[in-house]
């Protein structure tokens, strides 16, 4: 059986004008995609490259929700874009050299660009959704792969910015790029396919951006864990999942706060009696759900003084759970040093829940939700 040629397809909406139009849009959202998650891979990084602020400290909370809802808008986007440029899939290699070379880089730039678009969509949502069937890590993987899926984007859109400058400027029903067999009009004109495709792609951001705006939750049909969990916040790993069901509310409990030969130890009623500090603070994930609260503790800054560590410092976090990747995190200098960085000892007004990380947690301004260690048993001054 031949494959079939590109005179086969005969329907007027698979052309250059809509494949521009929604590919335009879907560039928007990969962008979007790449400069958010960029942002959210160096605020996990033990010793970022770029020291990030601590102000203002709901930064990390948009930039996360943007990234889950552009990723999500762009799956309508990358199949209207397919669909409509499917035809070319099959069009003949020219003979001359020189346009052999661009047809053949045109044609390696779209493989990577799809086979990495598709990777990048299938594997987020699943984060989103806590469902990981494979072995690699994720973020490091995600990562990689963005900037392999940025550079190919890059490469098609020089490659056909002719074809894309023209169609632009022309009307949508402009038929000057069309194939000759460009024929069939059908019941649905251009501009109901490119409108349709923002209503689809406005129902799917809609459906999901409950987990970063509260009051889009009752909508949000897919938002993951908008709101659930206890006292109102979602939790990612419970005290159960940690192991620390039984540390964790131990009479012989205690945060030992270290600074080269100096160190000090906390029971749970010291830090109670130390002065308290409550700010209103968002914990925002990378699978996109985010949550403000109203948190209640002690300054990491005031425990950092009962050992007289420097200010601007990084502080090693450790926490009770005794495996995981993020059982140790770095706190950086600056989010150290900063009055509304906590250890938390209430969310809204009540004792932490174990599974919010009880009898105590960090809690700190943009900063990823991963990296606010719960159950901490120990700050270690780094230098």
């Amino acid at each position: 059986m031949r494959p079939p040629a590109p005179e086969h397809f005969t329907s007027r909406l698979r052309s250059p004008a809509v494949a521009a139009r929604v590919g335009t849009w879907l560039g928007i959202a990969f962008g979007l995609c790449f400069l958010t998650g960029v942002y959210s891979h160096v605020a996990q990084l033990p010793d970022p490259w770029i020291a990030l602020p601590t102000r203002p400290s709901w930064f990390y909370r948009v930039t996360q929700g943007l990234h889950v809802t552009a990723g999500v808008a762009s799956v309508p986007l990358l199949l209207v874009k397919l669909w409509s440029v499917y035809p070319h899939l099959f069009t003949r290699p020219p003979r001359a050299r020189r346009d052999l070379l661009l047809h053949g880089l045109e044609r390696a730039s779209i493989g990577v660009l799809v086979a990495a678009a598709v990777f990048q969509l299938v594997t987020g949502i699943a984060n989103s959704a806590q469902w990981y069937p494979w072995a690699f890590s994720f973020r490091a993987t995600h990562y990689a792969i963005g900037w392999v899926a940025i550079g190919a984007l890059v490469i098609h859109i020089a490659v056909k910015l002719p074809t894309i400058q023209q169609a632009l400027t022309s009307d949508i029903d402009d038929a000057a790029l069309d194939r000759p067999a460009m024929s069939a009009s059908g019941g649905l004109s251009r501009r109901g396919l490119v409108r349709t495709t923002w209503v689809a792609a406005g129902l799917a951001v809609l459906a999901t951006a409950g987990s970063t705006v509260p009051a889009l939750r009752r909508v949000s049909v897919l938002g993951v864990r908008s709101g659930d969990g206890p006292q109102g916040v979602p939790v990612n790993k419970s005290a159960r999942a940690a192991g620390v069901l039984e540390s964790a509310v131990s009479p012989d409990f205690r945060l030992v706060v270290a600074h080269g030969d100096l160190s000090v130890s906390l029971t749970s009623a010291d830090l109670a009696e130390m002065p308290q500090t409550t700010a209103d603070l968002p914990i925002a994930c990378v699978e996109g759900w985010s949550a403000s609260a109203t948190w209640t503790g002690v300054r990491v800054r005031a425990l950092l003084d009962l050992v007289g560590a420097p200010v601007g410092v990084p502080v090693t976090v450790t926490s009770l759970q005794e495996h995981g990747p993020y059982r140790a995190t770095i706190l950086p200098g600056n989010f150290a040093a900063d009055d509304l960085t906590l250890l938390a000892l209430r969310l809204d007004g009540e004792p932490l829940d174990i599974d919010h990380g009880f009898p105590c947690r960090l809690i700190a301004p943009n900063r990823p939700g991963v990296l606010q260690t719960k159950w901490v048993t120990r700050l270690e001054v780094s230098a």
